[in-house]
């Protein structure tokens, strides 16, 4: 659909947030994915051992405060033209471009179908975000590693992997909210990881936008080291516990393969 609202965001271009508290995000901590993914626990063990040991960690990281959860994200004019999204200034000259893949399938997607065509005369908008719960939890883990504590260094690496996603869940539903969009956001957390909501997060590297390259563009836009997160020379994102995405507000919106595997978040 080209007749969808476009929502008005609440500023156009960046903001930065630091010192984001712990239990604001705790509550979007995925712990089927930390306990068997992360954890390995099966069964019965990951309530009786694991969940003791995530309380031990969460007050551990409270108390030696090893956290330091901040982001920045932003949102910024765009139109599409065919596979290309372009990210617009406010005088409506081209900042930059994204050109990501198309199905070669079924119905064809491609992410920039989901934004309005430069023909149109409309201007769309777009939201970009990176997240990072910090360098000190890394720091930790490899302190750990190096003492040969492989138990306490698998667990804690595993737990800052999904709370910097928690961060980024958390985030994301701000955005939502921000583009009042989040009327219909599911009750519990876990309508909430199905994505039964409207505005899809789409992280790079995942097949509907897989160029690790266009993480610079996004670097370039929000200026991520303003909170302390860095690109390596292979696109990667440093301190290892930090994420950037793509929202995109349209309702058709969802998590679609541009390839073999799956393209959401």
């Amino acid at each position: 659909a080209t007749d969808n609202p476009v929502p008005e965001p609440p500023f156009w271009g960046t903001r930065v947030v630091k010192g984001i508290q712990l239990k604001e995000y705790a509550s979007w901590l995925d712990e089927g994915a930390l306990f068997k993914g992360q954890w390995g626990l099966k069964g019965d063990t990951a309530e009786n051992e694991g969940r003791p040991r995530l309380r031990m960690w969460m007050d551990r990281l409270r108390t030696a405060n090893l956290v330091e959860a901040a982001v920045v994200h932003g949102y910024f004019p765009c139109v599409s033209k065919g596979d290309d999204l372009i990210i617009l200034d406010e005088d409506g000259r081209e900042r930059t471009r994204f050109t990501f893949p198309r199905q070669p399938y079924g119905r064809r997607l491609c992410l920039a179908d989901f934004f309005r065509p430069e023909e149109s005369g409309e201007r769309d908008v777009i939201g970009l975000q990176v997240v990072t719960v910090g360098s000190k939890i890394g720091e930790t883990t490899a302190e750990l590693f190096a003492a040969n504590s492989y138990r306490d260094y698998l667990e804690l690496h595993g737990l800052s992997v999904q709370l910097a996603e928690a961060l980024a869940e958390y985030w994301h539903a701000r955005v939502r909210t921000q583009l009042q969009i989040a009327a219909d956001d599911p009750a519990t957390l876990d309508g909430m990881l199905r994505t039964g909501y409207q505005g899809c997060r789409y992280s790079l590297g995942y097949p509907a936008c897989p160029n690790l390259e266009d993480r610079a563009k996004i670097a370039g836009l929000l200026r991520p080291e303003q909170i302390g997160v860095h690109l390596s020379e292979e696109f990667q994102l440093h301190p290892e516990q930090s994420t950037d995405a793509i929202v995109v507000h349209h309702p058709e919106a969802s998590y679609f393969n541009a390839g073999r595997a799956c393209g959401g978040r």
